[in-house]
């Protein structure tokens, strides 16, 4: 038996049970409802679990673990952002986003929400923010596509080329048949083995570097500056306030808002927070521990370091390799799939629910049956797959920076439009597509002409945005009365349930 069959067979036991769920979803799934939002079913612990695990990509495994190899405690500014970021976005958009989606004719995406919150009856916001999310997903998708082609470059040793189509083809295959439930299903398969991988793997890293005092000096030993919030000054408030930027970034991601969306109940979602919040923290610590104790294990054992000199986002995957028995790194290494294949799904769904929903029956097709919505769905999951793969082609991308474009996107497009529309009665539809485009623009702008100020561009789209709803809705006539009242109602709804 080669080294690699223990790592083949786990790989492929993994891949098939990921499969087989997305054929058992299949039989669950008998409208075009069921398939984009699992006919909003999803109980606290599944949708707890499929919106951390949509949420946190291979970044987690891959980005993250690199960034505190490099750079030591500094690098893990991002993920205090994070927290706050995801705590807020459960505690004050989740639970409205629930009622409110419903109310709105049961809307099924984020466009389709834009469109009946504000009545857009041109259908010009159901477009442009269908738009949007085709622009930033492609991009997002190929940032999986990516770290799902590492993986099996680093693993198994085959071209970056031919990596890119295995890491991608179980993904594509259940999310295909499946739709919402097996994405969900599979999500909370895959969060389960990603909590389990990142509380195991810093232990024995620490342990086998002689335990965490010897650890902690190995580190201080090698470099003094990876115990330096700031680098030694090489990271400025700029820098500083950029990470944290990336917990703004939640309240405009389509893949995190679905799972809300697709909530049982609102009753679900105060459990749901404290169930993902627990899972969010435990994971963050245990991505950076590897990634930060690595430093240490590489300093004992510099023969070994050959990997990771050459890309810091193998960290992850060179100590499963180096530390454990090949039966538990490929268990390990398979959180890593997991990890990519949870977000891609759900990335790839929504892009399917945008073309299908927001295009096909919005425009081509009002009155398409429930069967034809559900294949022209699958065909355009397909379709998304196949070019993500190939905007993904170019071998020296890396995972983390296709994810911090496409999140600011996101992020500086959705979030604020997202946040206000759920709170501000006044808000209209002109002060909506104002705050979508210079929220897509101010991104978009500053990455091509400020990239060099080292400020993330997250933050001039957000606040961009902001000015641009604020601004747009005052200048503009009130909302419809039936507009507003519905707003009231669903606050009244919201109160009743102590939000």
């Amino acid at each position: 038996m080669t080294a690699q069959t223990p790592l083949l067979v786990t790989f492929a036991v993994y891949l098939a049970a990921m499969v087989l769920i997305g054929f058992v979803a299949w039989r669950a799934t008998r409208s075009f409802d069921d398939y984009i939002l699992g006919g909003r079913s999803l109980g606290s612990y599944v949708t707890a679990l499929a919106a951390g695990a949509s949420d946190m990509s291979g970044w987690l495994l891959m980005g993250l673990p690199g960034a505190l190899y490099l750079s030591g405690v500094s690098g893990a500014w991002i993920a205090f952002g994070l927290i706050v970021g995801a705590w807020a976005n459960w505690r004050f958009v989740a639970g409205p986003l629930r009622v409110y989606t419903e109310r709105t004719r049961n809307a099924l995406t984020l466009p389709d929400y834009f469109t009946h919150r504000f009545d857009d009856r041109r259908r010009v916001l159901r477009v442009l923010s269908a738009l949007v999310i085709l622009v930033f997903f492609a991009v997002y998708c190929a940032s999986g596509i990516v770290a799902g082609a590492r993986l099996f470059e680093s693993v198994f040793g085959v071209p970056y080329a031919q990596a890119l189509w295995w890491g991608a083809a179980a993904t594509i295959l259940y999310t295909l048949v499946g739709g919402f439930l097996a994405v969900s299903w599979t999500d909370t398969v895959q969060a389960t083995l990603m909590i389990f991988a990142l509380i195991l793997t810093p232990i024995v890293v620490i342990v086998s570097s002689g335990g965490l005092g010897t650890s902690l000096a190995l580190i201080g030993q090698a470099d003094p500056l990876k115990f330096d919030w700031f680098k030694g000054g090489q990271l400025g408030a700029i820098g500083v306030i950029s990470l944290l930027a990336w917990g703004l970034g939640y309240f405009g991601q389509p893949h995190i808002l679905a799972r809300f969306m697709a909530a049982g109940s609102l009753a679900t979602i105060p459990k749901a927070r404290r169930i993902g919040m627990t899972w969010m923290i435990l994971c963050l610590l245990g991505a950076m521990a590897v990634g930060f104790f690595g430093n240490a294990y590489y300093a004992q054992h510099p023969e070994q370091a050959g990997p990771v000199a050459e890309n810091a986002e193998r960290v992850f995957i060179a100590l499963a390799q180096q530390l454990f028995n090949p039966w538990v790194a490929g268990v390990l290494l398979s959180a890593i799939l997991a990890a990519v294949m949870s977000t891609l799904s759900a990335q790839l769904l929504v892009c399917s629910s945008a073309l299908t929903e927001d295009f096909y029956r919005g425009f081509l097709r009002p009155k398409a049956g429930q069967r034809e919505l559900v294949w022209v769905g699958r065909a355009a999951v397909l379709g998304v797959a196949l070019l993500a793969i190939w905007i993904a082609r170019d071998p020296d991308s890396r995972v983390l920076g296709l994810v911090a474009y496409a999140w600011a996107g996101f992020g500086a497009a959705f979030g604020p439009v997202v946040l206000i529309s759920l709170f501000w009665k006044r808000m209209t539809r002109n002060g909506a597509l104002a705050g979508m485009v210079a929220g897509a623009l101010g991104v978009m702008l500053w990455k091509w002409l400020f990239a060099d100020t080292g400020l993330y561009e997250i933050i001039p789209g957000v606040i961009a945005a902001v000015v641009a709803i604020v601004a747009a809705s005052l200048l503009d006539r009130p909302p419809p009365a039936d507009v507003q009242a519905r707003h009231e109602q669903v606050r009244l709804t919201l109160k009743e349930n102590g939000y």
